[in-house]
């Protein structure tokens, strides 16, 4: 969103003639400003409208004659969907353009049309039984003239997420609905859902208002104030950050080193770090990965490109602009290919540089540094700074790092892999952090009326009381099951992250010294390095590195 503004701000710096014909969209906007939007795009108005997500589905927009996707897509469904918002006709062509912000997104764009045009789409990933939507779901049907048990149930089965629902699950959420389960059942505000004459309803008019009010499947983020423990607010970073952090991590933000002590009464309290390195914080914005199907498509142009030919001769025109780049990756390293593993050692003031290129998506890369970081100090105690992008991670030591694990497999194991990633993040904190959003959506805790909402403090202290309370004394609710589950498969991804180490298992380890940071490798070091300096002593360390690294590609 902040990037929507920047760019519609700088289109009318440049263009000041076109205010009024271009706009702006993106769901913080107000709703009569967005529809305001959408009707100057239907009926023509408008020339340009910088958007985010916000216009991919949904809408119907004749005049719209190209889309320009500014950055990589990062999935060919994503790329194929936004084209389809132009040309919307029987018989016109949908036209996309992609515009690439950095060299490796030119690689990308390249990657994108081949897989798009060999139907290499990505799988829709389904969830699998959201009790938090059943309760939800069972409370609306209730208010909507009621229902009897067992019919809804065979309805219910009848969505494919709850295809393999169990008739116990089913009861159990009717219980929870009607008594409170076993933990709630003293309090009649629990009670939501009463059968009379044969039919489940709704029998209080505050419960039904209630609902109505907050119905809906789509919880924000929040964010958690960062404060000194002496007192004073540094500011505020996303929720899950600070949930992947235990006692004693260190991070970077607001261009200081700090070191997270505790959270409590949703604040994370930090003091100053003796340490000069730490993790840089990862926002919302980021979250977008690169797909399996791009990644694996980004690989196979790159192997191309790594054959003499290639190099040499690149025939599109992407890989043309992108030649100059990938050049200097192959002398000062190598290029990545399907069956190699590419993993770079760089020594500089600041300790030792590891970079590892799987390019398996940001996710992923975020779970497999801190698999790897907790794995290589296992064997001897060592403080590690990550970065991560789409294509690939960096771990930076203070001191130097025996990678004999690296070399004979050990890192790449998967044996113990879920205990080993729930032991590297804080996998409790996790867990009650999605918990919160259960709550919401199963209709535990309530936003508030309209022109009195409760803040964001008090929906999180309500849904971790629930979550204590579920954890000590109804150790088998399954609303803390699904939030479990949830964690492993949507904030660890864990299924991926398994199916990545495989794959690098079956891979030849290609170990590379760096004399200077690769063309691969800056991007990682911009990433950790631009939360602790200032733009303009950024630009200058960017611009020596820079100069080193091309010092030692013209040799």
């Amino acid at each position: 969103r902040s990037q929507a503004e920047i760019w519609y701000l700088l289109l009318l710096q440049e263009r000041p003639q076109w205010a009024g014909l271009v706009a702006l969209h993106h769901g913080s906007l107000d709703k009569a400003v967005r529809e305001w939007v959408e009707l100057g795009l239907k009926e023509g108005r408008l020339k340009a409208v910088v958007a985010t997500s916000s216009l991919d589905l949904g809408v119907d927009f004749l005049p719209v004659e190209r889309v320009l996707q500014i950055g990589s897509p990062k999935g060919i469904a994503r790329l194929l969907q936004r084209a389809g918002r132009s040309g919307h006709a029987p018989g016109r062509p949908s036209r996309v353009t992609i515009v690439p912000t950095n060299t490796l997104e030119l690689v990308e764009a390249a990657a994108a049309r081949r897989a798009a045009r060999a139907g290499r789409i990505e799988k829709r990933a389904v969830p699998d039984k959201p009790l938090d939507v059943l309760v939800q779901h069972l409370v609306t049907v209730a208010l909507g003239g009621g229902f009897e048990a067992e019919a809804l149930f065979e309805e219910v089965r009848g969505a494919y997420s709850f295809r393999t629902l169990a008739r116990e699950e089913f009861q159990w959420a009717l219980d929870f609905v009607e008594k409170g389960g076993a933990s709630l059942a003293v309090y009649p505000e629990y009670h939501r859902v009463r059968r009379v004459d044969g039919r489940y309803r709704v029998p209080d008019r505050g419960i039904a208002k209630r609902h109505r009010l907050q119905v809906g499947t789509i919880v924000g983020d929040a964010t958690m104030q960062v404060k000194y423990l002496g007192g004073g607010t540094i500011g505020s970073i996303e929720e899950s950050f600070i949930a992947r952090l235990r006692p004693g991590d260190c991070f970077v933000f607001a261009g200081r080193v700090l070191e997270f002590v505790r959270t409590q009464d949703m604040a994370a309290y930090v003091r100053k770090a003796t340490k000069n390195k730490g993790v840089v914080p990862s926002w919302a914005g980021g979250r977008m990965p690169l797909s399996t199907e791009l990644a694996d498509a980004v690989v196979e142009v790159l192997a191309a490109v790594a054959q003499a030919d290639g190099l040499r001769e690149p025939q599109e025109p992407e890989l043309r602009a992108a030649g100059p780049m990938l050049a200097t990756q192959a002398r000062l390293s190598r290029l990545p290919t399907p069956q190699t593993l590419l993993v770079e050692r760089f020594v500089s003031r600041e300790g030792m540089h590891l970079f590892v290129y799987p390019f398996a998506g940001r996710q992923v890369h975020l779970g497999l540094a801190s698999l790897f970081a907790w794995r290589l100090a296992q064997h001897v105690p060592n403080t590690f700074s990550m970065s991560v992008n789409d294509h690939g991670f960096e771990l930076l030591s203070a001191d130097p790092v025996a990678l004999d694990a690296l070399h004979d497999g050990r890192l790449f194991e998967g044996g113990a892999l879920l205990e080993d990633v729930l032991a590297s993040l804080n996998s409790g904190e996790l867990a009650q952090r999605r918990f919160r959003e259960i709550a919401r959506v199963s209709g535990l805790v309530f936003s508030g009326y309209p022109g009195a909402p409760k803040s964001m403090r008090q929906l999180q202290a309500s849904s971790g009381l629930f979550y204590e309370v579920f954890r000590k004394y109804d150790a088998g609710n399954l609303l803390l099951t699904q939030a479990q589950a949830e964690v492993l498969s949507q904030e660890l991804d864990i299924g991926r992250l398994g199916a990545t180490l495989q794959r690098l298992r079956a891979r030849r380890l290609e170990f590379v010294e760096l004399k200077a940071p690769s063309p691969f490798a800056l991007p990682l070091m911009v990433e950790r390095l631009r939360e602790k300096l200032s733009n303009e002593k950024l630009a200058d360390r960017l611009a020596r590195i820079v100069r080193d690294a091309q010092t030692m590609a013209d040799r």
